[in-house]
């Protein structure tokens, strides 16, 4: 196959997973069909990690509480600061990154290309207090744009629009409404 123990790693890992050419290669060595490989990813047990970033504590807080009633089976995890969630998204796979695009001194649009370097499966969403922010958003790989407060129909609204979408971390009467 040419792969080297590394990269089989990181697909044990899930921190990477194989390109489509090496799906169809493995679907053929082990004799399955893709569609199985597929279907079995989308049933795994593993929750989603979700993470929220946010140097305001009242909008983490919040946010966290939003977050957790929507995707009840997800872990979800907040971060103040930037550079402890890069350092999560190191260690676990993040699924959805929902970023403040002001983080003080940083920049949640560096944070984005960062947690994309990382993991470019991650989807990025913004949030933010600030409208005139989503034109600089936009030309990021972002999922999607929320204005502050977070809440429920808005988060509900943008996990139908994600780039790589998740339905493990969603409660089972969520879920068939995303596979339509």
């Amino acid at each position: 196959m040419f792969v080297t123990h590394s990269t089989v790693a990181r697909w044990e890992s899930a921190s990477r997973l194989p390109d489509a050419t090496m799906i169809v290669r493995l679907a053929n060595l082990f004799g399955v069909d893709i569609n199985s490989l597929f279907q079995l990813a989308a049933q795994s047990e593993e929750s989603p990690n979700v993470i929220i970033v946010d140097d305001s504590k009242i909008i983490l807080s919040d946010g966290l509480s939003v977050l957790g009633e929507v995707m009840p089976n997800a872990t979800i995890t907040g971060f103040i600061w930037p550079l402890e969630a890069i350092e999560y998204a190191k260690i676990n796979r993040v699924a959805l990154a929902i970023l403040d695009i002001e983080l003080g001194t940083a920049s949640g649009l560096d944070l984005c290309k960062t947690l994309l370097e990382i993991n470019p499966r991650t989807n990025i969403v913004f949030l933010t207090a600030y409208a005139d922010y989503s034109l600089d958003a936009w030309k990021t790989e972002a999922s999607g744009f929320m204005l502050k407060p977070l809440v429920i129909d808005d988060v509900k609204a943008q996990l139908k629009k994600l780039r790589y979408p998740f339905l493990w971390g969603l409660p089972d009467s969520y879920a068939p409404r995303l596979r339509s």
